[in-house]
């Protein structure tokens, strides 16, 4: 991340792009055990929160993100009660997840805890719901919370993770998820950020074989527009332990809450790969 004047630039590793984003001020910068957070007062996309100078989450297009990583799990799982969100610290996708009246728990374990602080003072409409009876923030480890799980506890797992590098490595690994089939029920959906379908088609591909290989049986890419991260166009990879991932609930997901990107047509859509991606 480079600095000059009032531009925030990030760039894109191995890609030879970058995306600027101009400020007005710098509102907060501390680093935490785990990272440096930062956030921004930009001109155009209001706040912007970056951890090691990546950007995280902006106020302008964070809901196509969250919406588009809790919404189509949770309505291709038949009746989801029990929810966890394993990272996700600025607590967006907490927040859609239980816009849901069914869910009776939404269990976040996000690893570092100045992420959703620093996100309750500067995000605070994403924190709405933080505190809803049905959801219990852990600050721990995922990946050691996933494999001490009681078997079938939960009905949808939701990795929010950030890129694959560091302690996030972990979160995209076959034994991560061998451990979420086993925490998950009979008819449970696994879902998690899998990156840039034009940068990370790679890293697709090894998540679609690593979720078959821990025993799931059922596995799509959906794809979505995220204008700040990397090349723009982003991803998110579900696997289902009875099959069947296309058949959601259509009918539930036309009768909802408020949503400002996703609905049926658009979860439908999404799961429609350009022919590079098929191959």
């Amino acid at each position: 991340m480079t600095l000059d004047t009032n531009w925030y630039t990030e760039e894109w590793s191995g890609q030879g792009t970058a995306i600027s984003l101009k400020f007005k001020s710098k509102l907060h910068d501390e680093q935490s055990p785990y990272q440096r957070i930062e956030i921004y007062e930009t001109e155009t996309f209001g706040r912007l929160m970056t951890l090691d100078g990546l950007v995280m989450v902006t106020d302008r297009d964070n809901f196509v993100y969250h919406e588009m990583m809790s919404h189509p799990a949770l309505f291709a799982h038949p009746a989801p009660q029990r929810v966890l969100v394993i990272g996700g610290g600025d607590c967006g996708t907490l927040r859609e997840v239980l816009k849901h009246d069914g869910v009776t728990l939404a269990e976040q374990v996000e690893l570092d805890e100045r992420v959703t602080r620093v996100a309750e003072k500067f995000f605070p409409d994403l924190c709405a719901s933080n505190n809803d009876p049905r959801a219990r923030l852990r600050f721990d480890d995922g990946i050691a919370w996933v494999a001490k799980a009681t078997p079938e506890s939960y009905d949808v797992i939701i990795i929010d993770s950030t890129d694959p590098v560091g302690p996030a490595a972990g979160l995209f690994s076959e034994a991560f998820y061998r451990n979420c089939f086993k925490a998950l029920g009979p008819q449970g959906i696994l879902v998690g950020q899998s990156e840039s379908p034009l940068f990370h088609a790679e890293l697709i591909r090894s998540v679609q074989k690593s979720m078959r290989d821990s025993g799931f049986k059922d596995v799509a890419t959906l794809h979505f527009p995220q204008c700040t991260y990397p090349s723009g166009w982003w991803s998110a990879t579900m696997a289902s332990k009875q099959g069947g991932l296309v058949n959601f609930r259509r009918p539930a997901s036309n009768k909802m809450f408020t949503t400002r990107y996703y609905n049926s047509d658009i979860h439908q859509g999404a799961l429609a790969l350009p022919q590079f991606l098929r191959k």
